[in-house]
């Protein structure tokens, strides 16, 4: 089923990627570039944003802290002088594994304000020229760790399982105006971020692998973009678990 209009032809098409300075959000804006798309690249790491603008001809930097709230509507209104967005991408992340003994609310708040809240500063920067056009796409990469609770995501998770509401519920408000949502849940990605895991992380696939799964999810209109599936999948049968059986599956598979 396609729940938002497909999204094939990018030639022309102006795609603002925040949090592109690696992984999946890197491998993503490459993909749209290769497509003809006229790409803007966001993230701290000026560097990085550099070096990518120098290896993609046409392609912007536009260095930014998702968590300012002021850096975002002029990064926003900078962007939109250009002309309108066709998509958005919020794949800004902060991941530092923790659990209940070892909490740290500094830390906690710090995934908030990376992973979610600065979502909320684009939205609120984006949403009504998008509105007001009747077009475009809003693209949330979210992960399978919002799913249900997880030991050693006690940081995380929740701010994951927050954008999966948020993406839902956009999807519910904006699909009569035209204006396209949809969530990205990866599995376990090869990035900096999962580069910290001292676990074996099953199905790991590349970032290039990544974006070929998101340009094909909105090539199709999907609303959720899962993968790699024979990981995903498994990880939405647990979800859909009673707790009396979901805890006892999960102290079994992690051990903890």
């Amino acid at each position: 089923m396609a729940y938002n209009p497909p999204l094939r032809d990018w030639h022309g098409k102006t795609v603002w990627l925040v949090g592109a300075s690696s992984g999946i959000g890197q491998a993503t804006a490459h993909a749209l570039h290769a497509r003809g798309a006229r790409v803007v690249v966001s993230a701290r790491n000026a560097g990085a944003l550099d070096d990518f603008v120098r290896s993609h001809a046409g392609a912007v930097a536009l260095p930014l802290d998702a968590a300012d709230p002021a850096a975002v509507a002029v990064a926003a209104q900078a962007v939109l002088a250009q002309g309108p967005i066709d998509l958005m991408m919020y794949c800004a992340g902060h991941y530092r594994e923790m659990r209940a003994a070892e909490f740290d609310l500094a830390e906690m708040l710090k995934h908030q304000q990376v992973n979610y809240t600065g979502a909320l500063y684009l939205l609120d920067a984006l949403l009504p020229a998008m509105r007001q056009r009747g077009t475009g796409h809003i693209s949330l990469v979210g992960s399978v760790a919002g799913y249900r609770g997880l030991p050693k995501s006690l940081a995380y998770g929740p701010t994951k399982a927050a954008l999966i509401n948020l993406a839902e519920t956009l999807y519910l408000d904006l699909q009569a105006s035209g204006v396209g949502v949809s969530l990205v849940s990866p599995g376990f990605v090869e990035t900096p971020l999962t580069a910290q895991n001292r676990f074996s992380m099953p199905a790991l696939i590349s970032p290039a692998k990544a974006a070929d799964e998101i340009l094909r999810g909105w090539a199709d209109g999907e609303f959720e973009i899962h993968f790699p599936k024979r990981f995903t999948l498994w990880m939405k049968t647990l979800r859909v678990l009673p707790y009396a059986l979901y805890f006892p599956a999960i102290r079994k598979f992690t051990g903890l």
